[in-house]
């Protein structure tokens, strides 16, 4: 089993084989989360190309200054968020009010029984901002532990918690709006 540093190294010098080993380390990391952004398949599938194509153009550039998770995390998060910007350029017609339609959205890792409350959920998380969608996507989506997601928004852990809990609050706001009976009642 190569090293992370041998596979990196590897993948540099043009050894399809360490490639190989880095597509199936990452593609399913890679693919999840631009899926959680976009919640296409089509359009996580074309940004998991575009990671692999960002990763073999500028492996050779990466200093190890972080992990190679954090690194490949921080492109896909990177990707993703330019992919929709660049596919939002295009929509003649926006509006600035948050409408809650339903989304026909299926994340591979949610159980069938919990389909439609996640279809809600990724509603949802459409409504945070940039910095508080990727904190929540990494943090509760992805799994990965608070000091890596700070590692990969280049920002604190203070900082990450913060966005974490106004996400939560806005998220909170968005579903009593969605489930109004389900407010808990002020006394």
């Amino acid at each position: 089993m190569r090293t992370e540093t041998e596979i990196i190294q590897a993948v540099a010098d043009g050894d399809e084989q360490a490639l190989a080993v880095l597509y199936k380390l990452y593609s399913e990391k890679i693919y999840n989360t631009a899926l959680s952004y976009t919640k296409i398949a089509e359009d996580a599938e074309e940004i998991t190309q575009d990671v692999f194509l960002k990763i073999l153009k500028s492996i050779s550039k990466f200093k190890q200054e972080s992990s190679l998770n954090t690194w490949v995390y921080r492109i896909t998060v990177n990707t993703s968020l330019n992919y929709l910007k660049k596919k939002n350029r295009f929509k003649f017609l926006k509006t600035h009010i948050k409408t809650h339609q339903h989304i026909d959205f299926e994340h591979p890792g949610v159980l069938l029984e919990n389909k439609e409350k996640a279809a809600i959920l990724y509603q949802v998380i459409d409504c945070l901002s940039k910095n508080q969608k990727t904190a929540f996507i990494l943090s509760f989506i992805e799994e990965l532990p608070r000091q890596e997601v700070a590692n990969i928004m280049e920002t604190s852990l203070k900082a990450v918690e913060s966005l974490l809990q106004r996400a939560k609050q806005n998220m909170r706001t968005e579903l009593e709006k969605i489930y109004p009976h389900r407010r808990k009642s002020k006394k």
